[in-house]
């Protein structure tokens, strides 16, 4: 049974104080937002870099709420981190904050090492001698969130991934997301630190930044640009809407096992270019004056990613056993819902399409501009 905590004697829960490192960014926001949303009275930091993925944007409504604090900094800087922990007397550290798109990670590994590994190494030891520091509470947590990419890719009629399937890494990205896993890992282990770890699939939703597929897809449509496609379009992907991935881990926190790890699916195994078909016919529905209609003319095969993982699924039993999650947002659904979003945001998204950004479309996707 999964224990709980952070309660009083009368059942009542107590407030946090917790740090969400990557607040800014697409899972972390729509985290800071749920949360929000469920513990108004919780004191809330949100520590961000604001490299090109993190948007402060994201948390304006929050910017005047007295229990939030952001603050712009890196989760390699040791004094700051012990400075946060101290001053705001953190009791839980969900962290979101990583480099996570593996085309950047082939053509820049490095910035995925520091960040992923070294930054991870510098929080979870900054909270050990915080937590040493406090007495070792029980109810403190490190909530460290990561990827099922750490498991490697599976064939058509494998099993799905679970807790218990050995890590095979096969881009810098997910690489350096399984260091960071053993890491979080081997601080419960030795020190006995209060660290639990989730493995997702791929989430989409709102603020999500365009070079990921479901955005980028969503924004070539309406601009009437090529849809690009790796290889045969028949790679394969559990879809996992963000604001399902959000309840998981507000329960992993209040209910999870310290040292243990819990995979997060959406039971939404589809294929790339049938995901891509998906949008288009959402998109031609919901969209007026679309450049190009039907979209999916759109559709471009390019040439496949280095390495590309041919299939991911998550087995979610032991979240949903142990915690009671399920996920409630069929990916028809949640498309829909993301569409509408980017319909409705415009003045959100087109800042985002940088030179940079161009820059590196072109790098990535050079035979369909």
């Amino acid at each position: 049974m999964a224990v709980q905590y952070s309660y009083d004697n009368t059942g009542n829960r107590s407030p946090h104080c917790i740090l969400i490192t990557g607040g800014a960014g697409f899972i972390g926001s729509n985290f800071v937002h749920h949360w929000f949303s469920a513990y108004p009275d919780d004191r809330v930091v949100v520590l961000d870099a604001l490299t090109y993925a993190g948007n402060r944007k994201n948390l304006a409504s929050l910017e005047h709420n007295p229990n939030f604090r952001f603050v712009q900094g890196n989760i390699c800087d040791r004094p700051l981190i012990d400075r946060l922990l101290q001053e705001e007397q953190i009791n839980t550290i969900a962290h979101f904050a990583a480099e996570s798109h593996v085309d950047r990670s082939i053509i820049g590994p490095d910035a995925f090492v520091q960040t992923n590994v070294v930054g991870t190494f510098t929080l979870l030891e900054a909270f050990r001698q915080y937590w040493l520091a406090q007495g070792q509470p029980e109810h403190y947590r490190f909530l460290h969130v990561s990827t099922d990419e750490v498991y490697g890719s599976l064939g058509p009629n494998d099993p799905a991934f679970t807790e218990q399937t050995p890590y095979a890494p096969n881009s810098p990205y997910s690489a350096s997301k399984a260091g960071s896993d053993h890491l979080a890992r081997a601080y419960y282990h030795t020190y006995g630190m209060p660290t639990i770890i989730t493995n997702c699939s791929n989430n989409y939703g709102p603020y999500h930044y365009p070079e990921k597929l479901i955005p980028l897809m969503c924004i070539n449509v309406l601009l009437g640009k090529p849809l690009p496609v790796y290889g045969d379009g028949q790679n394969v992907r559990d879809w996992l809407y963000v604001l399902d991935h959000c309840r998981a881990l507000d329960a992993v926190i209040h209910n999870g096992r310290p040292g243990e790890m819990y995979n997060i699916g959406g039971n939404n195994e589809v294929k790339n270019i049938d995901l891509v078909k998906i949008l288009c016919r959402i998109m031609d529905e919901l969209a007026v004056h679309l450049p190009v209609k039907p979209s999916n003319q759109l559709i471009t095969f390019v040439k496949d990613r280095a390495g590309h993982d041919r299939r991911y699924a998550i087995d979610a039993n032991k979240i949903q056993t142990e915690l009671g999650w399920a996920p409630l947002v069929t990916v028809e659904e949640g498309l829909r819902q993301t569409v509408g979003w980017y319909l409705t945001h415009r003045t959100w998204w087109e800042p985002l399409l940088s030179e940079e950004y161009q820059a590196y479309y072109r790098q990535v996707y050079p035979s369909s501009n």
